[in-house]
C-alpha cells in the first residue's frame, strides 16, 4: 500500500495514525499505539533527509538554468531551452545562469493535472461569465500569456495551539486544534490572499519531487526567510480557526494568537497557471482548474469612532420613536418633547454599548477583492477546536457555554428584581395588597435604576456571562457534566473592620444611614401610599 507523504504512521504496525486533540497525541486506529508529537515530527524529518539526497543525485541527469530578476529578486528555475527574457511577476529583465543549488528545491510536489490549453479555457469561461467586470474585459486580451509555474509553499499539518482574547472581556481562553493541510505561500512578491483564492489542492496527489515533473514548466524558488515564514504560518492558522472560535465565544471581537511549533512542515511545489500585467492578476489552479482574479482597484472600508456610532444610533432610534409617537398623537410638540427626554437615556446606553468596539477612532482600511470561479468559498478542512481549563492542578478538555437560556433568564430576573426591589419588598410589607401599592413612593429609585439597569445589562451583565462561562467536563461514557467550582465564603482581612467603619464612623456613616433610612421610607410610601 502506498503511503501518503503528509500522513503519520504507527511505528509498530504501520497503520495510519490520527491526531487526538484532547490527549495531544497521534493514535493508531489499528493497534491503539500512541505516537507523540515529537516522534511524528522526527518521522517526517527522516523522509526529508532521504528525499533531499535523491534530489542531489538526480540533478546530474537534467540540464537546468535559473534566472534572477534584478527588479523584484524573483528566482526561477527553467530548462536549458526555455526562453525567458523578462520577469513574469514584475516585467523587469532576467539574468540567466546554470542551476546548481538543489537545497532550494522542495522535496514534494503536486503535479499539474490540467494542460495549458485547459487552463486558458477555464480563465476564458470565467471572463465570459463576468463580462460586467473590468478585470474580465482586460484579461480576455491576455489569456494566451497565461504561463505554468510551480510555486513554493510550506505544507503545515499537525496540532496548533491557540489563545483567544475577547476584546470586550478580561479573560484569555486556550484551545487546541489540528490543521489538516494548510499551504503557506513562500513568495514575498505574490499576494497571499489572491493565491488563497484558487485553493484547495487535493493533498492525496502529493508526491516526492522529481526533476521530471518540471519538464516544460518553470519553478519559482522560495524567497522569504524563516522568520517571515513563521509569522505567515501563525497568521494563517489563526485565520483558519477564527470563525470556529468566534462561534464558541459568541463574538467576532476576538484577538487570536497561534503556535504551530508541533506541526509537520513540508516544503512543497504547487502547480499554478499565472499571469500578471501591472495591477491585473489572474491564476488558475494547475490541479483543479479553479480560477482566482484580483480586483484592479482597492476597496475602501471606513470605521467610525465609537462615540460617533453611539450618536448616530441615538439619532436613528430617537427618530423612529418620534415618528411612532407622532403617528398616534398627531402632536408634533409632544412627540419631540417625549423623544428629547428619551434621547438622554438612549445616548447613555449607546455610549456604554459602543465603548468596547474594536475601532475606537476614525480609520480607513483598503484591500483588493478576490474573484473566483466558484460561488461558495471553500471551507478549510479543520478539526473543531477543543478548549482547555485548569481544573484542580491539571489542564482538562472542556466544553464552554455562555448565553444559555437559563443564564439569560437569570440575568433578566436579576435586572427585574433590582429595578423593582422597593416595590417587591413593599408587597411583602403590606401583605400583597396591590390596591394600596403606590409606585410614586419608588419614584427616586426608578429615576436612578431605570438608566442603570440597562447599562449594567449591556456593559457588565453580558461581559460577566462571557468572563464566567459554564464549564462542562467529558465523562467516560462520552456525556458532559457541568463542573461547579466550590465557593467558600471567607471574610477577607479588614473586611469586617471596613463594614463597621462605614456604619459607625462619620462622615461616611452619615451617608450610609441616610441611604438606609431613605430606602426604608421609600418602601413604606410604596407599600401604604402618601395618605
Amino acid at each position: 500500500m502506498d503511503q501518503k507523504i503528509a500522513a503519520i504512521y504507527c511505528p509498530n504496525c504501520g497503520a495510519p495514525a490520527r491526531f487526538d486533540i484532547p490527549s495531544q497525541r497521534y493514535l493508531c486506529g489499528y493497534c491503539q499505539s500512541r505516537v507523540e508529537i515529537s516522534e511524528a515530527v522526527e518521522q517526517k524529518q527522516g523522509f526529508r533527509k532521504i528525499q533531499r539526497e535523491k534530489i542531489r543525485d538526480s540533478l546530474k541527469d537534467f540540464k537546468l538554468f535559473h534566472t534572477l530578476c534584478d527588479g523584484c529578486g524573483t528566482e526561477i528555475v527553467i530548462e536549458e531551452n526555455e526562453a525567458l527574457s523578462t520577469c513574469p511577476f514584475c516585467g523587469k529583465s532576467l539574468v540567466r545562469s546554470e542551476y546548481l543549488h538543489t537545497d532550494n528545491m522542495p522535496e514534494s510536489v503536486i503535479p499539474f493535472r490540467i494542460t495549458p490549453d485547459e487552463a486558458k479555457e477555464k480563465l476564458r469561461n470565467w471572463c465570459d461569465s463576468n463580462k460586467g467586470k473590468a478585470e474580465a474585459r482586460q484579461l480576455l486580451k491576455h489569456i494566451d500569456e497565461l504561463k505554468g509555474f510551480y510555486l513554493p509553499y510550506e505544507l503545515i499539518r499537525g496540532p496548533v495551539h491557540l489563545s483567544a482574547d475577547r476584546m470586550d472581556g478580561s479573560r484569555i481562553y486556550y484551545c487546541e486544534g489540528f490543521l489538516e493541510d494548510e499551504f503557506i505561500n513562500r513568495s514575498k512578491q505574490l499576494d497571499n490572499l489572491f493565491l488563497d483564492g484558487m485553493e484547495p489542492y487535493d493533498i492525496d496527489e502529493l508526491a516526492p519531487f522529481d526533476f521530471g515533473y518540471i519538464a516544460g514548466q518553470r519553478v519559482k524558488i522560495a524567497d522569504i526567510n524563516d522568520k517571515a515564514l513563521e509569522e505567515r504560518a501563525r497568521k494563517e492558522s489563526s485565520s483558519v480557526y477564527e470563525s470556529s472560535i468566534q462561534k464558541v465565544l459568541e463574538t467576532d471581537k476576538v484577538d487570536i494568537s497561534s503556535d504551530v511549533s508541533g506541526a509537520i512542515r513540508l516544503p512543497v511545489l504547487l502547480p499554478v497557471y499565472y499571469f500578471t500585467n501591472g495591477e491585473l492578476m489572474a491564476a488558475v489552479n494547475g490541479q483543479t482548474g479553479k480560477v482566482s482574479v484580483r480586483a484592479l482597484k482597492d476597496s475602501h472600508y471606513y470605521f467610525l469612532p465609537w462615540w460617533l456610532k453611539a450618536i448616530l444610533a441615538t439619532i436613528a432610534f430617537s427618530a423612529a420613536i418620534c415618528a411612532v409617537i407622532y403617528l398616534f398623537s398627531k402632536d408634533l410638540f409632544s412627540s419631540l418633547y417625549v423623544t428629547g427626554i428619551l434621547a438622554i437615556f438612549f445616548i447613555i446606553v449607546t455610549l456604554c454599548l459602543y465603548s468596547d468596539t474594536v475601532h475606537n477612532s476614525f480609520a480607513v482600511s483598503s484591500g483588493r477583492k478576490i474573484f473566483t470561479s466558484e460561488k461558495q468559498k471553500e471551507e478549510h478542512r479543520i478539526a473543531d477546536p477543543v478548549f482547555f481549563e485548569k481544573i484542580g492542578n491539571e489542564e482538562q478538555p472542556v466544553v464552554l457555554k455562555f448565553t444559555t437560556p437559563l443564564r439569560v433568564i437569570e440575568i433578566i430576573l436579576l435586572c427585574f428584581v433590582t429595578l423593582f426591589l422597593p416595590v417587591i419588598i413593599a408587597l411583602f410589607v403590606n401583605g400583597f395588597d396591590f390596591k394600596r401599592l403606590d409606585l410614586r413612593g419608588s419614584g427616586v429609585w426608578f429615576c436612578i435604576f431605570v438608566p442603570v439597569v440597562p447599562i449594567y445589562l449591556l456593559k457588565f451583565g453580558i461581559v460577566e456571562l462571557h468572563d464566567n462561562p459554564w464549564i462542562y467536563l467529558y465523562q467516560d461514557n462520552g456525556r458532559l457534566k457541568r463542573y461547579r467550582k466550590k465557593h467558600e465564603f471567607r471574610l477577607k482581612k479588614g473586611m469586617l473592620k471596613d463594614i463597621l467603619k462605614a456604619l459607625f464612623v462619620p462622615p461616611l456613616s452619615l451617608a450610609v444611614w441616610f441611604g438606609i433610612l431613605s430606602f426604608i421610607v421609600m418602601v413604606y410610601l410604596t407599600a401604604f401610599g402618601f395618605d
